[in-house]
Parts: C-alpha cells; sequence; structure tokens
C-alpha cells in the first residue's frame, strides 16, 4: 500500500520541483495569442506620423507666409515710411554720387573717406555650368590713393634691371630670388618679368599660381617702365562668394565726374570676363561711402557700348529669323 502511494506523492511533486530547483531544464510558456507585433511596424508607424506632421507644419508655414505679404508698392508719398512695403529704389550714378556728399555733409563725417561698389554678377551658364571666379587689376583714370603695391621684376640684364629700379621696382634680381621666394623670404604683392628668363622661372609656377608672370595678366613682356606702373598704382580686385566683388573706387571729395569715370573703369572692366554665350553680366551694382547707406544704381548708360552692341546683334538675328521662318511655314 506504502508503495502506490509514494509513487503518487512523487506525480504531484515533480512538477514543482522542476521551477524550484536550478539548473533544471524548464519548459518554456507559449506565447500569449496576444503578443505584441514586431517593433519594426511600431518605428515605420512613427515614421509617417512624423512625415505627415512635417509636412502640415510646411504647408501651415507656406499658408501664413502667404497671407502676410503685401505687394511692394512703387514710390511712397511721404517723407517717412516703412521700407519693406516699397519696392528698392534705383538712381543715375551722378545722382547717387550727389546724395553721398550731401549724407556726408548732413552727419557731419569725415569728407575724405572711401567710396567703394558692390557688385553682383550672373556667374550662371547652360547646362547647370557657371564661369570661374577670376581676379584682376585695373589702371583707373583718376588715383585716390597714394599706396602703391610692391612689385618684384625678374630679369638679368643690368641695363633692364637699372630701368627696372628707376622706375619703382621693390626688388630686381634674377634666378637667385627663386630660393628667397619659395622660402617665403620674399612676399610682393605683383611679380612681372621679361620674357628671356621664363624658363628659368618654372620652379615658381605651383608657388605664385595666379601671381606668375603671363603674357595674359599683362605681367610679361619688355616694356619694363609701363608694367610697372600698371601694377603699381593698379587696383585689385576679385569675385568673392561666387558673384560679389566688393571694392573701392574713389575718395568722397573727389569731383563727382572723376567718381563716375572711376566706376565705369570698373564696370568695363569686369564685363570683359563675361562669356560670349552669356546674357547680361552685371545684375545689381550697389554704391556706398564708409558711413553711408547703399544706393541702388541703374545699369543704364554704365554697361559698356560692347555689350549693348551684342544685345542689338541678338536682337538683329531674332528678327532676321521671324521671315525665314515664316516663309518656310508658308
Amino acid at each position: 500500500m506504502a508503495a502506490p502511494g509514494g509513487a503518487l506523492l512523487r506525480r504531484v511533486l515533480t512538477p514543482c520541483r522542476l521551477w524550484a530547483l536550478p539548473g533544471l531544464q524548464q519548459r518554456p510558456a507559449a506565447a500569449p495569442l496576444s503578443a505584441a507585433p514586431p517593433v519594426r511596424l511600431y518605428a515605420a508607424a512613427a515614421e509617417n506620423a512624423k512625415r505627415g506632421s512635417q509636412k502640415a507644419k510646411q504647408e501651415e508655414a507656406q499658408k501664413k507666409k502667404g497671407r502676410g505679404r503685401r505687394p511692394l508698392l512703387s514710390k511712397p508719398v511721404d517723407d517717412v515710411y516703412l521700407t519693406w512695403y516699397y519696392e528698392r529704389p534705383s538712381y543715375n550714378v551722378e545722382e547717387a554720387v550727389g546724395m553721398l556728399k550731401k549724407f556726408q555733409e548732413l552727419d557731419f563725417t569725415y569728407p575724405k573717406q572711401f567710396v567703394y561698389i558692390n557688385v553682383t554678377l550672373d556667374m550662371e551658364l547652360q547646362k547647370k555650368k557657371k564661369v570661374d571666379q577670376f581676379a584682376s587689376i585695373v589702371l583707373l583714370p583718376y588715383r585716390f590713393t597714394d599706396e602703391t603695391n610692391k612689385v618684384l621684376v625678374f630679369t638679368e640684364n643690368e641695363q633692364e634691371a637699372e630701368i627696372a629700379r628707376e622706375n619703382g621696382a621693390a626688388v630686381v634680381g634674377g634666378i637667385e630670388l627663386i630660393k628667397w621666394i619659395l622660402e617665403e623670404e620674399i612676399q610682393m604683392d605683383f611679380y612681372i618679368a621679361v620674357p628671356a628668363i621664363m624658363p628659368k622661372l618654372i620652379p615658381l609656377r605651383s608657388k605664385l599660381k595666379q601671381k606668375y608672370p603671363s603674357t595674359r595678366r599683362n605681367s610679361l613682356g619688355h616694356d619694363i617702365p609701363k608694367m610697372l606702373q600698371f601694377f603699381r598704382e593698379g587696383l585689385e580686385y576679385m569675385v568673392q562668394d561666387e558673384r560679389l566683388i566688393k571694392t573701392r573706387i574713389a575718395r568722397l571729395d573727389m569731383p563727382s565726374e572723376q567718381i563716375v569715370a572711376n566706376l565705369k573703369a570698373i564696370i568695363e572692366d569686369i564685363c570683359k570676363f563675361k562669356p560670349s554665350s552669356a546674357g547680361p553680366f552685371v545684375k545689381k551694382l550697389v554704391i556706398r561711402s564708409s558711413t553711408s547707406e547703399g544706393l541702388l544704381l541703374n545699369l543704364d548708360g554704365l554697361l559698356p557700348e560692347v555689350e549693348k552692341a551684342e544685345e542689338k546683334e541678338e536682337e538683329s538675328v531674332e528678327d532676321e529669323e521671324k521671315p525665314v521662318q515664316e516663309s518656310v511655314s508658308t
């Protein structure tokens, strides 16, 4: 009688012992039917909700922007007005220079302050290409500062070296200068050379880069006095931020005619870099002094005649093509 009772007791206690004693193999419980779906489903749902909320925010911002913007008015009728309600006025260059002089008198600022221009260019070309950024130097018709650039002259001819020194060269020499330039013992604003020494200056090509003497930049030739005057007294400018040129052009106490002449000289030099296949090169031109606001200039009469002639040729070509197209169609 004892044996059957002991066997029954063992059958009752065996499941408890399996769960209570460590190290014994346990049978995992089956997952309930209401188990949570995979985490990826929740992530996808959250991502879709985020996109939807961002799109809704963008649409709402566009609606607010459209509601708040008013059409700009052409010209204010009063002396005091909110500038953002009106189009920015543009002025003829003579009128703008006169206004800058008037600002100086009313504000009691320094009369010999510099006059600056900001030129915005259209550097876009077809097929998503752009005009390469460039730098240039121009000899203005009227100098406005006594400062001169430091120019080095490469020559091995003693007579040419003497001419260079007489015309204001900062340094004159031959191949002995190469080592000092490479070691940055000598640093000049510009470098000019005569053709005879050019084969010996090849080690400096990568060091000087755009300032390496070349006929394209008018820094290589036999007329040493002319080259020295050009680079000692010339004004250097360059394209910044892919399409903007900022440079000073005169002093405010100069006659208005001289300021206008210097401005036109710079604009004419800038337009030389305009590709033949491009449209209008100068998009916007602003003039200011050191202490004044910028005045937007009207471009009529400021662009060189070459660019205007090209525009007229394009119009004439279009007019000629129209009759041909009509005759073909008939």
